[in-house]
């Protein structure tokens, strides 16, 4: 899953070294992944009114279901 992130950011952003993502675990068992992005890329991961992100989060929660995971996804600046 983590793998997966890491793939669509890059292919986003101009500054592809900069990007990472961290994963942890919450309290009720959904993991939270924190994708991490160059301060100047925040714009082209995020979207115009928010669509890319969207994207991004609906293809992660397909992902995660195929594996009856729960996933949050954030994008951190």
């Amino acid at each position: 899953m983590e793998e997966l992130l890491i793939c669509l950011a890059k292919n986003l952003v101009n500054q592809p070294e900069a990007v990472s993502v961290a994963v942890s675990t919450k309290e009720d068992g959904t993991t939270l992944y924190e994708l991490r992005v160059a301060e100047g890329e925040m714009g082209r991961v995020i979207g115009r009114q928010g669509r890319i992100a969207k994207a991004i989060r609906s293809v992660m929660k397909a992902a995660a279901a195929k594996t009856g995971e729960r996933i949050q996804v954030d994008i951190v600046g």
